[in-house]
């Protein structure tokens, strides 16, 4: 497991502190960027539960950022950071279609779906950086 999953793991298990997924995603890779945490957390912290609406999963929007920190806004690539998550989601990026889609499946607790859907964008931004010699 990478240093930066460890960290996103621990931000989610953090009981004093409840890091939304937007949040749990960004602040690992602004830390290792040199990024404050205060910082990273205020910056991100309305796009949990789907920018507050519902909208495209926070735990994406938090990947999109970290790529953006690192100087990767390609079109190509976000399109595959896109792909790589739609995927595995029956095409599917909306806070409120993933929930009720694991709701129908049987799911009752949110946090272990969205603690999930966390650590699938860490990693798949990890693999994009890493690629690409970031990491």
């Amino acid at each position: 497991m990478s240093e930066l999953l460890d960290r996103s793991k621990a931000l989610r298990g953090d009981p004093n502190v409840h890091y939304n997924c937007a949040q749990s995603v960004l602040i690992p890779f602004a830390e290792h960027k040199g990024m404050d945490t205060a910082t990273a957390t205020a910056l991100s912290a309305n796009f949990g539960a789907g920018m507050k609406m519902a909208s495209v999963c926070g735990a994406v929007t938090g990947g999109l950022m970290a790529l953006g920190l690192y100087g990767v806004d390609d079109g190509p690539t976000v399109s595959r950071y896109y792909k790589l998550i739609k995927d595995n989601h029956d095409g599917m990026l909306l806070c409120q279609d993933l929930l009720a889609a694991y709701k129908r499946q049987g799911g009752k607790d949110k946090k272990p779906h969205c603690d999930g859907l966390v650590y699938e964008c860490v990693q798949a931004v990890e693999d994009i950086l890493t690629e690409r010699g970031l990491l």
